[in-house]
């Protein structure tokens, strides 16, 4: 039997993981985000949802006109998530570089989450830099997931070795 982990202590100002529900919850940001790729800027945009979803630090969903024109295309590949239905995937560009299916979004999301149409989200370890409010984002631990650690959360993390269960 997989047991949940301890909670990491939370700081003023700070989110834990751990107190966000399952399935996850949609919320309107007006943080600032930056993303480089290829030395260039690719996106800013002061407009993004953050999934908040236990155990996990937020994925961040940016609006497809934030972003530079030509710096996304069509990828190949899909899959399906049960609260937010299926996803298809982008490659990103920036400069003479090309991040492979790392972004994602969902043409027809379902339910609650229909305010994702027209976002895309995308792992953070395939770009440059991604800051949100000036401060670099770490990547959520593990290949799969697509989520943003700042110092406003507080894990552990999904994605740590054995936090497969959680």
């Amino acid at each position: 039997m997989v047991h949940r982990p301890q909670p990491e202590p939370i700081a003023p100002g700070q989110e834990s993981v751990w107190d966000y529900p399952r399935p996850p919850l949609l919320r309107a940001s007006d943080e600032l985000i930056v993303i480089t790729l290829g030395g260039v800027q690719i996106c800013e945009t002061h407009t993004s949802y953050r999934v908040l979803e236990t155990s996990h630090p937020p994925t961040y969903y940016l609006p497809r006109s934030s972003f530079r024109p030509g710096s996304l295309r069509a990828a190949k590949g899909s899959s399906f998530c049960e609260w937010k239905g299926a996803a298809a995937y982008l490659d990103v560009l920036g400069g003479d570089q090309v991040a492979e299916r790392a972004a994602w979004y969902y043409p027809e999301p379902t339910g609650r989450y229909h305010q994702l149409r027209d976002h895309l989200a995308l792992y953070p370890q395939a770009m440059d830099r991604v800051t949100v409010d000036g401060e670099e984002v770490e990547p959520q631990p593990g290949g799969f997931y697509g989520g943003w650690i700042t110092s406003a959360v507080s894990g552990p993390f999904k994605g740590v070795p054995g936090s497969q269960g959680w």
